[in-house]
């Protein structure tokens, strides 16, 4: 058993790219091993700046001797087809053994692989793995062939084990192997042998090299908010951005920075962006006041006036970027306190999409559409349609032109320099929200009725123009906007079927018709299931394609609250399955109510009823649903079912018009022991022709009774 450590030393590697290239070396070399027929214990891949690191411990030594037999050809075949399988297996034709089998004589070959030995694999597994490396982008340098994300400059492959190191002889492009690597490139910038991986890492580590990406960044964190909290203040937290930096540097040294004065004054998430963005800083806050004061940047480097020289560097170029920032503010400020018009006439000339109009024309459509909704949310309407026609206009400012991550936040600021309500300059920010599936949900009613005319109007414009999803293909986002249509009624418990927005459209009609675009609101009634006549929708196909994608959603989203894809199905059935809320509530009673004792009993009892029922009615040629009576019961089980079905019956109409879903589900389960006993004690299939049909219609009305629930042919069990 021997380890196997291997290096691939190189110019910088991109941050972005080097947690992936880790994972793929790690992949690539560890599948070509067992592959060849070598197994090990563990291994674990290292990245830095300027090399790539696989270490394998417990590799055998050899992979094994092999012996093949392969099935050929019967003996009188053809000549060609003998010799083609000879060449196939690399055996001659004396090599050959003929054996009887039942259709008669059949050539067999019998094929010896010996075992090679493991630097013999891996001098030809390695140069492959690096010649064919998945870089997402890659160069050739100097007269060579070779393609790598930056320059290789070495590479160290070498087997240990309890008698020493071996290097693993190759050659790529020029490029030997060897078992020398170097540190820091300005601290131990000097070639060092190594014998084994914890050789290496100590080595490294005496040259100014923290091999693990993890330890660097934890080196950079516990030392950055050790330096803030020296002074009072606190890091912002960011860890996309510690995972780039710690990409960035081999040796992390952590300077805090001041910020000027003059830009103190600037809104902290203009300081924060600009600085992660320009800079790769991190922002210092002072908890007291809410600012940014202060940046930490990490050098890759020890100097001898500890960081004095880098500071100064770093603080010139950040105040020529914050001078930029604050110029973006200053200007955007003028036009907000103007009331904002500029912008939102600029987007006239900003195609949304150029079958679906300019931004300006989306935006009129979401403004009618939000002052619909907004008595449904408990909105002011005309506070809904004033942040409808605000809530993009920073798209056309100066700050959101060079930072597009500020959308929304921006406009919450601009709202506010423009006098407008809190409610107003809230809903600029989040009626972008939500993002994703941990993303918060808006609560304030005018920021709801704008979210939810936002999505509505990007979905059904979509759709229109046949712009759908297609597999793992979202250009614009739609399951997304989907489901933030669903969480948005979901979580503020909105009582609002899409149909509603039926209304909508009737009255809103001609303000959106146009030559050259598709009526807004005709859009959204796709939603709502509804027959419009003379627009993009007659077709029930393309009506019931959106809802059934709403649908699809909706299932993701109670998939991962705990609800089974078959209750789930089984309330989609049920009307009303346009009003999210109400049929989440059943969903969630009936995925409780299966799962208990008297529901999975319940379940079998309805299931046989059902399958008894459907056999007879497929014989007969007839349905039976038309009413079963009590005088034709010959036996008490029997009387018993009827009573229990006329109980339930009386209980859950009433619950269900209720939307009290428990209680439903509890009058249902009073029919448990009834159908149970009935089944113990009663044939169905009478011989008197009367009985029979009359017991089939009083099982047609345990499926009618629990059809008013749930759809129970549809649950499994």
């Amino acid at each position: 058993m021997a380890d196997l450590l291997l290096e691939l030393f190189s110019e910088e590697i991109p941050a972005r790219m080097q947690k992936r290239a880790s994972e793929d070396l790690k992949k690539l070399v560890t599948d070509g091993l067992v592959e060849a027929g070598l197994t090990y214990e563990s291994a674990g891949a290292f990245v830095t700046p300027r090399r790539l690191v696989l270490s394998v411990t417990g590799l055998t030594d050899r992979s094994p001797d092999l012996k093949e037999e392969r099935k050929g050809p019967r003996v009188d075949a053809p000549e060609k087809a003998i010799e083609g399988f000879c060449r196939g297996a690399g055996v001659t034709r004396d090599q050959l053994v003929a054996r009887d089998e039942k259709k008669g004589q059949v050539f067999y070959a019998l094929i010896e692989k010996p075992g090679r030995a493991a630097a013999e694999i891996i001098a030809e597994l390695v140069p492959a793995t690096v010649r064919n490396f998945p870089w997402p982008k890659s160069m050739r340098w100097g007269a060579g062939t070779l393609k790598w994300v930056r320059p290789l400059h070495s590479i160290l492959c070498i087997l240990h084990d309890a008698e020493g190191a071996e290097v693993v002889p190759f050659d790529v492009d020029g490029i030997a192997s060897g078992n020398t690597t170097r540190g820091h490139r300005f601290h131990a910038p000097d070639a060092f042998k190594v014998n084994s991986f914890e050789d290496y890492a100590s080595k490294l580590a005496k040259a100014y090299v923290v091999l693990d990406s993890a330890a660097r960044a934890d080196t950079i964190w516990n030392d950055a908010t050790n330096a803030a909290f020296a002074q009072g203040l606190e890091v912002v937290e960011d860890k996309g951005l510690l995972a780039e930096v710690a990409g960035l540097v081999e040796w992390p040294v952590v300077l805090m920075g001041d910020i000027a004065e003059d830009f103190l004054g600037l809104p902290p998430e203009v300081l924060q962006t600009s600085m992660k963005e320009h800079q790769k800083f991190f922002s210092v806050r002072n908890p007291k006041t809410d600012r940014i004061e202060k940046f930490i940047t990490v050098a890759n480097r020890e100097t001898v006036d500890n960081g004095v020289t880098i500071l100064a560097g770093n603080q010139k170029v950040l105040f020529a970027r914050l001078s930029d920032a604050k110029f973006f503010w200053e200007n955007d400020l003028r036009i907000a306190k103007a009331g904002g018009a500029a912008w939102v006439e600029k987007l006239q000339n900003v195609t949304f999409h150029n079958k679906l109009g300019s931004q300006a024309e989306r935006i009129d459509r979401i403004a009618a559409l939000a002052r619909e909704i907004a008595p449904v949310v408990g909105a002011n309407a005309d506070a809904a349609e004033e942040a409808a026609r605000f809530a993009k206009a920073d798209l056309s400012s100066e700050m959101v032109y060079e930072f597009p991550e500020l959308q929304g936040l921006m406009g919450r600021y601009y709202a506010q320099a423009a006098g407008k309500s809190v409610d107003v300059a809230a809903a600029a920010q989040e009626h972008y929200s939500p993002l994703g599936p941990s993303d918060d949900v808006p609560n304030a009613p005018v920021s709801v009725a704008v979210a939810l005319a936002d999505k509505i109007d990007t979905l059904t414009g979509f759709w229109a123009i046949d712009e759908k999803p297609t597999g793992s293909k979202d250009p614009f986002a739609l399951r997304r906007a989907a489901l933030g249509v669903i969480r948005l009624v979901l979580e503020n418990g909105l009582s609002l079927p899409v149909s509603n927005l039926t209304e909508i459209f009737l009255r809103s009609r001609e303000i959106f018709e146009s030559d050259n675009n598709l009526d807004g609101f005709a859009l959204a009634v796709i939603v709502a299931k509804v027959n419009l006549a003379n627009t993009e929708f007659q077709s029930r196909e393309k009506r019931d394609d959106l809802i059934s994608f709403f649908h699809d959603r909706l299932k993701v989203y109670l998939r991962d609250k705990g609800i089974s894809h078959d209750v789930i199905d089984a309330c989609l059935a049920m009307p009303n399955n346009d009003d999210f809320t109400l049929l989440v509530k059943r969903a969630e009673a009936l995925q409780g109510f299966v799962k208990s004792d008297d529901g999975t009993n319940l379940l079998q009892g309805y299931k046989r009823a059902n399958n008894i029922l459907s056999q007879a009615e497929a014989k007969d040629g007839v349905e039976y649903s038309y009413g079963a009576d009590v005088k034709f019961a010959d036996s008490d089980a029997e009387r018993a079912l009827f009573a229990a079905l006329d109980t339930a019956e009386g209980a859950i109409s009433p619950a269900m018009q209720a939307e009290d879903f428990g209680a439903a589900m509890t009058a249902m389960a009073g029919l448990r022991g009834p159908i149970d006993g009935f089944f113990d004690a009663v044939q169905v299939n009478a011989d008197s022709e009367v009985v029979r049909r009359n017991r089939l219609n009083l099982l047609s009305r345990i499926r009618t009774v629990m059809g008013q629930v749930a759809d129970f042919s549809k649950v499994e069990g």
